[in-house]
């Protein structure tokens, strides 16, 4: 059969890779045709465009690249029609792949922008399902629409879609769990210190380190790390203080942040910090589910400009309790959350401070880490999902 798919950024290249190679195994003469990345291109088939001429975030970005994200939309629409897939996958990034849904999903006769699909149309799968629970819950309409079969990497969005929206799901597993797993597997384990080039153990420091995870966008970083870096000033002593930094992120931009600082940047290891962690203050994102899964007890630190005016809103714009995944898997408070008017340097260095000293709390947030895990299951997202897919394209 054959299988196109989009993914718009980095992580989709990882994940829809992993679904390929899933694919293959449950369809031997599967071909592929794509809008993504390297992985995808390593596992085989046609690469149509590169995920970096994809991949603009921010209102302003977005409106100066316009007539390019427009021509690539053009250009993916034809591209579909021309090859005539089984099935499109569009892998997150819903900005772009509700609109090719909506595309793919249109009457069959005729539409605006060519002469209509022949033969019937693909069906519509999305695996990763767009984080409508947190904010512009509304496309649930297009999604209910223009997608035939969703599937989903985290457990209680199957709530969401089938209690409160009535709109079936496949809840297949977690992706980062099994990444972590695998990682921890695999790995020799070096003297502590060792393979993120910090202090080996035994030395002033003993080779603890606490983790700085900033987040992965330019204004994340600019807005967090400075309060994180002084929340562990007074650690320096103790502890190796390591910031790990994001692939996407130039080491030079990190430089005007942690120069003639305590700070260490170690760059794309993330793993590799959080597996030598005591502790870490994370940017909310899917670094607080890794943090957890490495068993590291963090502060989830979100500081947004007019914090006290979001405080007031934030009832109206963001549409769950919490804001890390940590929590919202577990559905309680697992780990705290200074978010918008709650962020301050001293409450940071509050938190800091319990996960560093007060054993209990470290123990009461390592059996939340605990609570989560068993939530998550054991699926492998990747083949589950590709069995699913497979099973009904054949049924049909």
């Amino acid at each position: 059969m054959r299988y196109y798919l989009i993914a718009g950024e980095a992580s989709g290249d990882l994940h829809a890779s992993r679904l390929m190679q899933s694919l293959k195994h449950e369809d031997p003469e599967a071909q592929f045709r794509f809008f993504g990345g390297d992985q995808m291109a390593a596992v085989g088939g046609t690469m149509v465009k590169h995920y970096r001429d994809l991949a603009y975030m921010g209102f302003i970005p977005v409106l100066l690249h316009l007539p390019t994200i427009l021509r690539n939309m053009r250009m993916c629409k034809q591209d579909i029609s021309d090859w005539k897939p089984d099935v499109v996958i569009l892998v997150d990034y819903p900005g772009f792949n509700l609109d090719i849904a909506k595309y793919v999903h249109r009457p069959l006769s005729s539409s605006p922008e060519g002469e209509g699909q022949k033969g019937g149309r693909p069906k519509t799968f999305y695996y990763i399902a767009p984080k409508i629970w947190a904010w512009k819950e509304y496309r649930i309409k297009r999604i209910k629409r223009d997608v035939d079969e969703m599937f989903s990497i985290l457990p209680f969005e199957v709530d969401f879609f089938e209690g409160k929206h009535h709109y079936p799901i496949h809840y297949v597993g977690n992706p980062t769990k099994e990444e972590v797993e695998e990682y921890l597997r695999t790995r020799s384990k070096p003297p502590r210190g060792e393979a993120i080039g910090l202090s080996p153990s035994g030395e002033t420091k003993g080779g603890c380190t606490i983790a700085l995870l900033a987040g992965s966008r330019r204004q994340e970083i600019k807005d967090n790390l400075p309060t994180m870096i002084e929340a562990t000033r007074e650690y320096a002593d103790r502890y190796d203080v390591v910031l790990a930094g994001a692939p996407s992120i130039p080491e030079d931009f990190y430089e005007t942040y942690i120069k003639d600082s305590h700070v260490r940047l170690v760059h794309n290891q993330t793993y590799e910090v959080l597996s030598q962690a005591s502790a870490a203050l994370v940017t909310s994102g899917t670094a607080t589910l890794e943090t957890a899964l490495f068993q590291v007890p963090q502060v989830v630190c979100y500081r947004l400009p007019m914090a006290k005016v979001y405080g007031v809103l934030r009832k109206l714009l963001l549409k769950v309790k919490y804001v890390s995944l940590v929590n919202l898997i577990a559905n309680r408070e697992v780990v705290p959350e200074l978010v918008a008017d709650n962020f301050s340097l001293e409450a940071v260095k509050r938190e800091l401070n319990r996960i560093l000293s007060d054993g209990e709390h470290r123990e009461a947030m390592l059996k939340g880490y605990a609570d989560m895990l068993q939530r998550l299951g054991d699926k492998k997202a990747a083949d589950e999902a590709a069995r699913l897919m497979v099973e009904m394209l054949r049924n049909n």
